[in-house]
């Protein structure tokens, strides 16, 4: 390599590194200031506390609302990637083995809802109707729709690079549609499946929206509106909420630090083929 490549190389990776960095600066503002007291947390500085206030943790857990409030995030986030992997999968199943108009289609309508935004009022209008407004069902039905798109989207990009000889040979030794299926499609798909997971998770996570319109329970609340009441409760007192914030943010930021190669190469599946 010239030594012309090499200063170029090294310009680009100081240019990402001081990017990282930039990225960083909340997250490191959010996780010093959660240890400090009232008056230096209200400051939002960078500098290290002069004393450690643990007990801004302590106070989190104290209140029973934050861990339903995990518990209703997890139960739904659950729900949702169940339905998204096994409804996706079975789609882009059947949509890229399936060569006909009325498929091809059906894929058209998927990619469409990539592009048109949610309209949030016939939605509620629709729940209102189907009398299952307010419930765990309505969020898991709302984020299942919405993510739907891009998980097909992604399982048929990889489908296409899993040759139907596969298929063809399965079906002559007698293997029905659903053996073939659950056998040996779905075990091919787990590199993309676990990439629609951490992404329908932490979406569903992260989402404010959806349950501040669909929920009207507050017993039903997730973690990010408990986020939002917290911080009016708690809005004098920064260093609990940043820790509130800490705690938050530490289960997705967890697993997709330690899965975050499945996702490059979930993304990546099948790019090369088909």
């Amino acid at each position: 390599m010239s030594r012309k490549k090499r200063a170029v190389l090294l310009a680009l990776e100081l240019v990402a590194v001081c990017c990282a960095l930039v990225i960083l600066i909340p997250f490191v503002m959010i996780l010093i200031n959660s240890f400090k007291d009232i008056r230096e947390s209200a400051l939002f500085g960078l500098s290290l506390p002069s004393e450690w206030h643990f007990s801004n943790y302590k106070d989190i857990f104290g209140q029973a609302h934050i861990l339903r409030g995990f518990a209703n995030s997890f139960l739904i986030s659950g729900l949702v990637v169940i339905c998204v992997n096994l409804f996706a999968s079975m789609a882009a199943f059947i949509i890229q083995r399936r060569d006909s108009k009325l498929l091809r289609g059906v894929y058209f309508l998927f990619i469409m809802g990539l592009i048109v935004p949610v309209s949030i009022v016939p939605t509620i209008e629709l729940m209102g109707l189907l009398h299952i407004r307010g419930t765990y069902l309505s969020l898991v039905m709302y984020y299942t729709a919405v993510l739907l798109p891009f998980s097909v989207f992604l399982l048929v990009g990889f489908m296409k690079s899993i040759p139907r000889e596969l298929d063809e040979a399965a079906l002559m030794e007698g293997c029905s549609y659903f053996r073939l299926f659950v056998q040996m499609i779905l075990p091919l798909l787990m590199t993309v499946l676990v990439t629609v997971t951490i992404v329908v998770m932490v979406s569903v996570w992260n989402d404010f929206f959806g349950p501040f319109y669909l929920m009207t329970d507050s017993t039903k609340w997730t973690i990010v509106l408990q986020i939002f009441n917290f911080v009016t409760m708690y809005s004098t007192n920064w260093g609990v909420v940043f820790a509130f914030m800490i705690v938050v943010i530490a289960p997705v930021l967890l697993v997709y630090l330690l899965l975050q190669k499945y996702i490059i190469e979930g993304l990546t599946a099948g790019s090369l083929k088909g």
